[in-house]
């Protein structure tokens, strides 16, 4: 039947999402460390820092999508940055990135955001495919910069 179901995740979930997010970060070219996944996923859950969603197909959790609160002093209003979307390989090609995309959208818009943003990998061509899908916008306005520590 296939039946996907997108919820805001709880703490009962953390150890299903810690796995989710253990795989996701080894598709990001990350080494698996699923306590320390498990470790920074609690700390998001406890600080009240992050909103999760969870994924499943017949119950079964195949994707998750974690937003950052954060605020645009222009707009005078709320912002939300998708910093990950996962679906996990049995999940993929059956229209879990779509449900979690939407899942986040009627969360931002709910709570008045005037925008949600995201980053994706030049290379990542299949998100890239997913979101002009669901219409989301190619910035091309503004480049992006980092700053990193200095190496110690």
């Amino acid at each position: 039947m296939n039946t996907i179901a997108v919820r805001q995740a709880v703490l009962a979930d953390l150890a299903v999402i810690a796995d989710l997010f253990n795989q996701y970060r080894q598709f990001q070219g990350k080494a698996s460390d699923l306590s320390a996944c498990h470790a920074f996923l609690h700390d998001r859950f406890n600080h009240a820092e992050s909103t999760v969603f969870i994924a499943t197909v017949d119950e079964c959790p195949v994707g998750f999508a974690q937003l950052y609160p954060s605020f645009s002093s222009t707009a005078l209003a709320r912002v939300f940055i998708l910093n990950d979307l996962f679906v996990s390989d049995s999940g993929r090609r059956r229209g879990v990135g779509s449900a979690l995309l939407k899942a986040v959208e009627d969360y931002a818009w709910s709570l008045g955001a005037c925008r949600v943003s995201l980053n994706v990998a030049q290379g990542n061509v299949q998100a890239q495919e997913l979101y002009e899908a669901a219409q989301w916008v190619r910035d091309g306005d503004f480049f992006m910069y980092h700053r990193y520590p200095p190496s110690p």
